[in-house]
């Protein structure tokens, strides 16, 4: 077996090699490097590329390479970019004020580190300088004005053709990341469809056999008792109701749907929609007034009698209201005293139909759908919705809504939305 000494490897390539870091400084070169561009590793490393060879009298060159470089830095893909042909003068050591006319092909290519990130960057420089003089020479057969105008035009050809290559190159690996963008949107739709259909043959299972179950029952059985299984039957048909208008509201959200929005004011919102919620536990409110959000009430509402639901579901007596305004941001928290959400299921409770075993004891009925459209609601206004712990260390669980905050001009306040789905 051949062991490699990657520096020797790197230090022998037959072409000019350099790293740079993501700040575009230079942290080694190879020999070739040194010798083509007339520059030590000791002046080199350490120092910004750009300050090294500030590029001489032609700025083009250097702002091809700089965009070239950030190309490589800030793509998402770890692919390789090429500078066919530039122009890019170098100073003549010791003599700063000379810069000789100098053309280059570079290839960039990104270095990831443990963690996925373009930790560096590779530079090879291989010149052409040789190149173009030589297609120059070749277009001045006659040593007159004609001559050199049909030199100049050459390279001005040379040049053009060049960049349009470049940028034929740019816009198809533009082309290709936006195929990209495309082909992974239509996997991601293709894989919710298939979530939809295995949500719904999940969940919706359960009430079709229970009608079916008691229907044969009732038809096998004359003398059953026909109000009770009616009773049951209408219990299974709400059911399946509820099931089937909350999965047709996480796929109008899913799909991307424009959001209706108005000015609301939460507090008068959670004020009218408690004054209609019958509650066994006692509900206590401490509500900031004017924390206006820009949103639909309905759907606001939505979320508040999920959350409301929720922690009539789990507490032991009572559930406090408060909301406030905090660093641009109306802050609604819903809380109870009962056992409270265990670390690991304050992010499952927001997965559809994920129910926790006390709370299909507590409610049989439920979907396990109320708190997944609660947050696709709240991150649907440029908000988040999240479990967490009481503050003050008593048992309970608390949801905490946090949705941009919305500073009514004149005109919005005519408009205010203050009694809730029209209450």
């Amino acid at each position: 077996m051949i062991e490699l000494d990657c520096w020797e490897v790197f230090d022998a390539a037959p072409v000019a090699l350099a790293v740079l870091s993501p700040e575009l400084d230079i942290v080694a070169v190879n020999r070739v490097h040194e010798r083509i561009l007339g520059r030590s590793r000791r002046e080199c490393v350490g120092r910004n590329i750009f300050e090294v060879f500030p590029g001489g009298s032609w700025p083009q060159g250097v702002e091809a390479l700089r965009s070239l470089l950030r190309r490589v830095l800030d793509g998402v893909e770890n692919e390789a970019e090429v500078l066919l042909l530039q122009r890019f003068d170098v100073e003549t050591p010791g003599n700063p004020d000379t810069a000789p006319e100098r053309y280059w092909s570079v290839a960039c290519s990104p270095l990831q580190g443990p963690d996925g990130t373009t930790c560096a960057v590779i530079v090879r420089m291989e010149e052409v300088t040789s190149f173009v003089e030589r297609m120059r020479e070749e277009s001045r057969s006659e040593p007159s004005e004609a001559g050199w105008t049909h030199a100049a035009a050459v390279e001005a050809q040379l040049f053009a053709r060049t960049a349009e290559l470049q940028e034929a190159n740019l816009r198809l690996r533009e082309s290709e990341a936006r195929e990209r963008q495309i082909s992974d949107g239509l996997r991601e739709m293709v894989r919710r469809q298939r979530q939809v259909v295995a949500d719904a043959s999940h969940d919706l299972r359960g009430p079709v056999t229970g009608l079916r179950a008691r229907l044969e029952d009732a038809l096998a059985d004359p003398e059953s008792d026909t109000r009770e299984i009616l009773q049951a039957v209408v219990r299974d048909a709400d059911r399946l109701g509820a099931i089937i208008g909350d999965m047709l509201e996480l796929a109008r959200m899913e799909t991307g749907a424009p959001a209706p929005a108005e000015p609301v004011d939460l507090a008068l919102l959670i004020r009218g929609e408690l004054a209609h919620r019958v509650s066994k536990a006692t509900t206590v409110t401490c509500l900031d007034p004017g924390v206006v959000v820009n949103a639909s009430p309905v759907r606001l509402a939505r979320i508040l009698d999920n959350l409301l639901a929720n922690a009539e579901r789990h507490t032991r007596s009572r559930i406090e209201v408060s909301l406030t305004a905090h660093d641009g941001e109306a802050v609604l928290e819903v809380t109870d005293d009962g056992p409270g959400i265990p670390d690991a299921d304050k992010e499952r409770v927001f997965v559809r139909f994920f129910r926790r075993p006390d709370a299909r004891l507590r409610d049989p009925g439920g979907t396990g759908l109320g708190l997944p459209i609660s947050r696709h609601i709240a991150e649907a206004y440029g908000g988040t919705l999240n479990a967490a712990d009481r503050t003050d260390g008593g048992a309970g669980a608390r949801m905490i809504l946090r949705l941009p905050l919305l500073t009514p001009d004149r005109s919005a306040l005519g408009r205010l939305h203050v009694s809730p789905l029209g209450r």
